[in-house]
């Protein structure tokens, strides 16, 4: 898992330096990073860390079409004169236990418009959200469980 975090970390690395922001030439920074790591000798395997970052890029599309999504949804019902919101505090339980976990979480909750994450219980297993558009709040759960928090979690495990 680490080793996808600096294969990520060099190939973003790599972007910044060539000042080229293409899907290409990130991916010519992952594999870059990658041989960098590799004959550094610190990855473990090949399947592994290319799986991880599988993952993390799985997450990231997976992100941006949700971002889509609601962003399209929040600004219907801002310009439309009768918006159809339902909006509400869930309480929503959590399989993450790490900070990292938690917090990468959250983030991605907060980021996507529409929703917030406000504040984690004092024994980490609940996170609570409020969100604009809660019909059913067990769709709502299931939504973000199935949705971000599973990809979260085999991102980061």
């Amino acid at each position: 898992m680490k080793a996808a975090i600096e294969t990520v970390g060099l190939a973003i690395l790599w972007v910044a330096v060539t000042g080229v922001a293409t899907p290409g030439n990130l991916a010519v920074g992952v594999g870059l990073g990658y041989v960098a790591l590799a004959l550094a000798q610190r990855v473990p395997g090949i399947a592994t860390t290319l799986r991880h970052v599988g993952l993390g890029i799985g997450l990231a599309l997976y992100f941006v079409w949700e971002l889509v999504l609601s962003s399209v949804r929040v600004a219907y019902d801002v310009l439309s004169p009768r918006p159809k919101i339902s909006p509400g505090v869930v309480g929503v339980r959590l399989d993450a236990r790490t900070d990292m976990e938690i917090t990468l979480l959250a983030n991605l909750i907060t980021l996507t418009p529409g929703t917030m994450s406000l504040d984690v219980s004092p024994d980490r297993r609940v996170l609570y959200v409020h969100g604009m558009y809660i019909d059913d709040r067990d769709a709502f759960e299931r939504d973000i469980k199935q949705g971000f928090e599973r990809r979260v979690l085999a991102v980061l495990r």
